[in-house]
């Protein structure tokens, strides 16, 4: 979404099945809180949120007009979306230098960056 010459960035953490535990994720939170402050701070925050482990998703599809619904995830992986941010930034260097430091803090987690589609 264009927002004052801007562009909302997806920026997709994905994360391996295990999860860390509390003492390992609790200096990451706190850096990825930092992080949060920081975007908002520049007026650059729009969302993030944290998934639920694949186990929890439901996939919905139509087929011959009935809706088939199916428990767990829509594709087996060994690395899942585990949580999201959605960012407003000028072009896609300064998403990539947010992207950055959020890679920094979570690593070695891989994250996607895309421009969101906008519409009429």
């Amino acid at each position: 979404m264009t927002r004052g010459g801007t562009v909302q960035y997806l920026l997709s953490i994905y994360q391996p099945e295990e999860t860390p535990s509390e003492e390992e994720l609790a200096p990451v939170m706190a850096e990825l809180d930092r992080l949060t402050a920081d975007l908002k701070a520049a007026g650059k925050w729009v969302f993030s949120a944290g998934l639920h482990g694949p186990s929890t998703a439901t996939v919905v599809r139509t087929r011959d007009g009935e809706a088939l619904v199916t428990d767990g995830p829509f594709a087996e992986a060994k690395e899942h979306l585990g949580g999201f941010l959605v960012i407003s930034a000028e072009d896609l260097d300064e998403a990539l230098a947010w992207t950055r430091r959020l890679t920094a803090i979570i690593t070695p987690l891989a994250v996607e960056v895309r421009p969101i589609v906008t519409t009429g």
